[in-house]
């Protein structure tokens, strides 16, 4: 397993190489749509066509403010597409794509630094919010769009017919998944139920992604920063063998383990248990809500905080920022549609469903703003208090994507062979963040 991680950082790196390189000169001689035109920009945003009806209303009310039109192009196979134009040289101008991307974009020199105080109501956006877009280098590369936080969603009819009540520690929200498990909840006599989803695959780093909320309320880190701009990797601290011992054994493993069948390959697309009706809890991100209220009803589930740790009840927290194309030509219109994007008027417009469409802006970067007011749904201010007060997110400074892949690999083995041994385990993972690191030169 060592062999294949270090042969891919070695791709990775050459594929940085080779982008780097041929993003060189962005900007020099493009063809693509609007570049003729000074007042067209091309926007980019990783979209299936639901949010891209969101995004849609979002970038006509721009134009009709400012009459700068746009080039809309929402993308599915957002980075093997981005990879494309960048060796051709022609780079969208503005991009709209998560935060924990930001590190690998800057590493390949994609990116145009970004001054905050360029942007006309930037000042309303919080210092947590700005902090996710500074550079190995101090500079900002990203203006912050969206954000969110980690909840926990649980049938609430399933509680009540158990008589339980939503869970606050971990060995609470244990108890209730075994229960939810275990004692037909959904009374139809079959043992057809399972207590937690969760989409544990390696691919695309899932398994990471969804566990960082468990290592953080167990005290643990994936790399940690010295404060100078290096990292040390982190997961083989005893609080990394304690968490994810805990998950193993009684998330995966074992007779009474309450995780979904087929959770151990399953991605987001495909970890469907919760709306399906069949699963009783699931930690994930708010952009779910939309599609619960549709598939369950409100009256059948509740949004609550995450149950917490032994050292914290903190979660993974993530959004999108907005990002500017290595090139140039079009400051001022790119500086205006950043400017749009996070006033109150843009983040409203994106923050509610027309026709069912799902809102591509969850917690708003906006400081005037408050989800739930916005929303009128009381829901989300357990998501914003959440991200405000007990969140942490993946370094975005580094190119996370290696980090977020080794990790999600070791822990995917760890759940599928239960029989492993947690801690060596880890160690290798260790050893091979820092072999992560040192490719970017940042290890400490």
């Amino acid at each position: 397993m060592g062999d294949r991680r270090r042969s891919r950082r070695l791709a990775a790196a050459l594929t940085v190489t080779a982008l780097a390189f041929g993003t060189a000169a962005c900007g020099s001689g493009s063809d693509s749509a609007g570049d003729s035109d000074p007042n067209t920009l091309e926007v980019w945003t990783r979209s299936n066509p639901d949010s891209a009806a969101t995004y849609d209303r979002v970038f006509a009310a721009f134009t009709e403010k400012t009459g700068i039109k746009i080039d809309y192009q929402p993308v599915i196979n957002f980075d093997q597409q981005l990879q494309s134009r960048a060796s051709t040289k022609d780079l969208p101008d503005v991009m709209i794509n998560d935060t924990a991307l930001m590190g690998s974009y800057q590493s390949q020199g994609l990116l145009k630094p970004i001054d905050p105080a360029s942007i006309a109501g930037g000042d309303e956006i919080t210092d947590k919010s700005w902090a996710s877009t500074v550079g190995v280098d101090g500079k900002h590369y990203g203006v912050p769009y969206s954000r969110q936080a980690q909840t926990l969603m649980i049938r609430t009819d399933w509680l009540k017919k158990l008589g339980l009540k939503a869970p606050t520690t971990w060995q609470e929200m244990l108890s209730v998944a075994k229960a939810f498990a275990t004692e037909d909840p959904d009374g139809d006599g079959k043992a057809d139920t399972y207590g937690i989803v969760a989409p544990a695959s390696a691919q695309n780093g899932y398994a990471a992604w969804w566990g960082s909320s468990f290592l953080w309320q167990g005290g643990a880190r994936i790399v940690k920063p010295d404060g100078h701009g290096k990292y040390t990797p982190a997961m083989d601290s005893a609080a990394a063998v304690n968490a994810v011992t805990w998950m193993k054994d009684n998330l995966f493993c074992g007779d009474n383990a309450v995780i979904q069948p087929g959770a151990i390959t399953a991605v987001t697309g495909t970890a469907t248990n919760f709306q399906d009706g069949n699963a009783g809890m699931y930690m994930t991100g708010p952009y779910n809500i939309t599609t619960f209220d549709a598939a369950l009803g409100k009256d059948k589930y509740e949004v609550v905080p995450a149950p917490a740790g032994p050292a914290s009840g903190d979660v993974l927290a993530d959004g999108e920022n907005v990002y500017l194309g290595a090139r140039t030509g079009k400051d001022k219109q790119e500086l205006a549609l950043a400017a749009f994007l996070v006033s109150p008027e843009g983040q409203r417009i994106a923050m509610t469903s027309v026709d069912g469409h799902q809102p591509v802006v969850r917690i708003p970067v906006n400081s005037t703003l408050d989800a739930a007011k916005v929303r009128d749904d009381a829901r989300w201010s357990v998501v914003q208090k959440a991200y405000e007060t007990a969140s942490q997110q993946f370094p975005n400074a580094p190119d996370f994507a290696p980090i977020k892949q080794d990790t999600a690999d070791a822990l995917n083995s760890i759940f599928t062979y239960c029989g492993g041994d947690v801690r060596s385990q880890l160690n290798e993972l260790n050893d091979t963040l820092a072999g992560d690191l040192k490719d970017q030169g940042l290890l400490k």
